[in-house]
């Protein structure tokens, strides 16, 4: 389900389905051709692991899925570098600041109506803090791979599918 415009962004003039050079039909404004394209929901995900071997998940607080777990993270905003959001993120759920390394997958697809269609995921390592549950989780811990707790989100079990093989490889 792409959302959508009912009135020009630019004029306030009631938008008409109309053919784009593109091939698609799309929201255009008959006054001053102005386009609506609806742009992609791009989250941003972190897998933070300690020295054990552990992986760090929070206990979301709010629907959907709450209760459940997943990887710290949330929807990027215009202009805003991934992995400045990527560290601000896991401080705000989890109370640790930590240093984002690289891109440790990208996971495509809308997994719910109000979720992300792209989630970037890093891999990160704790640089300091103390570990606390944030406002939007009820509770946050590091856990092994042979003992994760029920998972929310396809981008959190992709994720952690591919760092538990991962870690067999070795």
């Amino acid at each position: 389900m792409e959302p959508t415009a009912r009135f020009c962004l630019r004029c306030g003039h009631p938008l008409e389905a109309r053919p784009h050079h593109s091939g698609e039909v799309r929201p255009t404004c008959p006054r001053c051709g102005w386009v609506f394209f609806a742009d992609p929901k791009v989250a941003v995900a972190v897998l933070t692991t300690d020295d054990r071997g552990r992986v760090l998940l929070v206990q979301r607080r709010f629907p959907p899925q709450a209760g459940r777990w997943t990887l710290p993270g949330g929807f990027l905003n215009p202009g805003e570098a991934p992995r400045a959001r990527a560290a601000r993120e896991v401080a705000e759920e989890t109370g640790l600041v930590v240093r984002v390394g690289a891109l440790f997958t990208v996971v495509e697809g809308r997994d719910h109506p109000q979720g992300a269609d792209v989630v970037l995921v890093y891999a990160a390592r704790v640089v300091r803090g103390a570990l606390r549950a944030g406002e939007d989780a009820c509770a946050t811990a590091f856990f092994p791979p042979e003992a994760l707790p029920p998972l929310a989100f396809r981008a959190t079990r992709q994720a952690l599918l591919r760092w538990a093989a991962r870690r067999l490889s070795r």
